[in-house]
């Protein structure tokens, strides 16, 4: 075995025991959830045409393996040329703030074949004189397209400012989720002689981070990629926000899964992942299936009027529409088995025993197994001849309302002022 294979396998093993799998560690598991990832490749295939299909939510207790399919369709996703981006729901990036996920979704951008800062690579692969790039100014320029002139003129001087890096680093910033100023933009365009093509003026935050989702996708699109796929983790902690902000993440949840009317993203496709037993503690047994939407529409105006709607429908795609992760079989619990214990004795050089399990056990999530497994082969490997017991406790989540969750945090300032100036 050749020094980096070693290296591979120690890692896999080391993530597998830390419960945070990495990409070495789902390609030597592969994927336990063959129903979900035909389904996913399925809806991958329908982002042929610059569409939207309708997104996923897959929902699993803790442990059964949620992070772990999101890497692997992450790899898949890769493999296939899309640029992907996993983002893990936290207080630095609320579900109920689009501008905050779009940041750390570019920020956790993997670019197929490049390495750098994802706007900036996908930029420099765009081909100015392609019909792909033809046709991503056209639409961008297009009144019909909804988009601000701010963006047809700033893929203007990106194209003929080559020699002002300043400029071009500048307008990658604000493609990927920065402010630029207009002034920058103005004397942009008066530089290059087409100030009056591109009547630029200040973009309202909540309209510009929309079109930054929607340009953002095109620019992928336009430079080749199949798309963006977004893989969303641990939706669950919307379950401690207040009643409003839950109201707005069950908003979002609906716009990423794809199903509001108007708001598609066009080569975007969404899989998020939640706990399994959200919807009916949250949902029924806290009342928001029965509560949010009247609370809102209380208030009267168009804007909480529109926020009822979306939130009725995410919270309907989680009650009715959620993908169950699948139990382990005792036929892939004893192929796991199997596929760990080499790599195992690959990672650390020496023969790992078999360690039996009960019928009874099949509900245990697959996390336990690996873990299990992992660490009582370590121990008989140090200290051969001993006895391991594993004894474990079940983790549940908590949906106590935190409001600290909904503060501003230093990384991720107010949305609010996050536009054009």
């Amino acid at each position: 075995m050749t020094s980096d294979s070693l290296v591979a396998q120690i890692r896999a093993v080391e993530a597998l025991r830390s419960g945070v799998p990495n990409s070495a560690a789902v390609l030597a598991l592969g994927c336990s959830q063959p129903h979900a990832e035909s389904l996913y490749r399925e809806r991958l295939g329908e982002i042929a045409g610059a569409v939207q299909p309708a997104g996923m939510l897959v929902a699993g207790d803790f442990g059964t393996g949620k992070s772990h399919l999101l890497e692997y369709l992450e790899q898949v996703a890769l493999e296939r040329n899309f640029v992907t981006s996993r983002v893990v729901i936290s207080k630095e990036t609320p579900l109920y703030d689009p501008a905050k996920v779009f940041r750390a979704a570019v920020e956790a951008a993997n670019v197929p074949g490049r390495t750098g800062m994802a706007i900036p690579e996908i930029a420099s692969s765009i081909n100015q004189f392609s019909d792909a790039y033809a046709d991503l100014f056209a639409w961008a320029a297009d009144p019909e397209s909804g988009m601000a002139p701010l963006f047809a003129a700033t893929l203007r001087l990106h194209e003929r400012l080559g020699n002002d890096p300043d400029t071009v680093e500048e307008i990658e910033r604000f493609w990927a989720g920065d402010p630029l100023p207009i002034k920058t933009v103005r004397d942009g365009l008066r530089k290059i002689g087409q100030l009056v093509a591109f009547p630029v003026k200040a973009v309202k935050a909540q309209e510009l981070t929309e079109q930054r989702w929607i340009f953002a996708t095109r620019l992928m699109l336009g430079a080749g990629y199949s798309g963006w796929v977004l893989l969303i983790d641990e939706v669950e902690l919307i379950g401690r926000y207040s009643l409003l902000q839950r109201a707005k993440s069950y908003a979002e949840l609906a716009r990423w899964i794809g199903r509001i009317e108007n708001a598609a993203i066009p080569g975007l496709f969404t899989v998020a992942a939640i706990t399994g037993d959200f919807g009916s503690y949250m949902l029924v047994d806290k009342e928001d299936r029965d509560k949010v939407g009247p609370k809102l529409r209380d208030k009267g105006t168009d804007e909480f009027l529109n926020l009822a709607a979306r939130a009725e429908i995410g919270m309907r795609i989680i009650e009715r529409e959620s993908l169950r992760l699948e139990p382990p079989t005792p036929r892939l619990l004893r192929e796991t088995h199997e596929r760990l214990r080499r790599i195992h004795a690959d990672a650390y050089q020496w023969t790992p025993p078999e360690i039996p399990w009960e019928e009874r056990e099949l509900t245990t999530p697959m996390r336990s197994y690996i873990r299990r497994w992992i660490n009582e082969w370590d121990l008989l490997r140090l200290f051969p001849g001993a006895t391991p017991h594993t004894e474990e406790e079940r983790l549940r989540p908590s949906y106590l309302e935190d409001l600290a969750l909904e503060q501003e945090s230093e990384a991720f300032p107010d949305a609010g002022h996050d536009q054009a100036t």
